[in-house]
């Protein structure tokens, strides 16, 4: 009786053990799934990635395993966004953003603001915009898009002032006053920084004047982080906006760290810009603001 009492005993005991170490085992399993990284794959221009290169390596400590998917040019990043190939995408302004979801019927929205990569007024004659006589000449973009932008600098700049109907697409026509009778000088984008000299001053985007050796400072007058339908953004498909994993992305582009990193490394050339998405989305209200003083 005695046996069968201590055999009894011996295998409760085993079983018990069996169950504690069972529970132990799935207790560590659930462990090690909390500690998994949540992959997101992030579409992005494949020339400069300073930034997200960065990004990517701080986000492991935040529980992001970022996947950097990088493009050549500035369509397919939104139609393999709009296809689910990449849960976000980072390579554009929110004008623009705007015009290509327009265009091509996507189902895509802006999550957060990124930077603003300034276009500026540089001359090699003139040393600061009171220098411009009346009657001077200056070159500026001719695209659709770009010759807007460069208007809407001029205007930032006190130079001219905008018509109400000012939309962001540029044309002569829609400069409702030029105290200074500038002329301009119509001209590819990335020819701008060749018409230094010949002309009073040039409008050049941020990648021209980099190229061209020129830096913010040369700059008789730029953009500020103020220039809203310039500022470019994260954008996600529609109805991924509440992802944690993606509002996640966003405040760690937010963070001061990356903030500083970007200040450090770019020294003006790009500046971040966080800004509400409120005030990210009412970006047209900048078109016809009136004139600097």
């Amino acid at each position: 009786m005695k046996k069968i009492l201590l055999t009894v005993l011996v295998l409760a005991i085993a079983v018990f053990a069996a169950a504690c170490g069972s529970e132990s085992n799935e207790n560590n399993e659930s462990a090690g799934d909390s500690n998994e990284l949540t992959k997101v794959k992030v579409g992005v221009s494949s020339g400069d990635t300073r930034t997200w290169d960065y990004i990517v390596d701080i986000a492991k400590e935040e529980g992001l395993d970022i996947e950097l998917v990088k493009f050549n040019d500035y369509i397919l990043p939104n139609v393999s966004l709009n296809e689910g190939e990449i849960d976000a995408n980072a390579f554009q302004t929110i004008s623009w953003f705007d015009e290509a979801v327009a265009n091509q019927n996507l189902e895509l929205e802006a999550i957060g603001s990124t930077v603003i990569a300034p276009m500026g007024i540089y001359s090699k004659e003139h040393t600061n915009l009171e220098d411009l006589e009346d009657g001077a000449t200056i070159a500026i973009p001719n695209e659709g898009s770009n010759f807007g932008r460069a208007l809407l600098l001029l205007q930032e700049a006190g130079l001219i002032t905008l018509t109400e109907d000012f939309e962001g697409i540029g044309s002569l026509d829609k400069i409702a006053a030029n105290p200074k009778n500038l002329q301009f000088e119509a001209v590819a984008a990335g020819n701008t920084p060749r018409f230094l000299d010949d002309v009073d001053a040039s409008i050049i985007n941020n990648n021209f004047a980099v190229e061209a050796g020129l830096t913010l400072e040369d700059a008789l007058f730029h953009e500020s982080a103020t220039a809203k339908p310039y500022i470019n953004i994260i954008a996600v498909k529609k109805g991924d906006a509440d992802r944690p994993e993606l509002q996640k992305l966003v405040e760690i582009y937010h963070s001061e760290e990356v903030e500083n990193f970007i200040i450090e490394e770019y020294k003006g050339s790009s500046i971040p810009t966080f800004v509400s998405l409120e005030e990210l989305l009412n970006y047209k209200d900048a078109w016809t603001q009136p004139a600097a003083e």
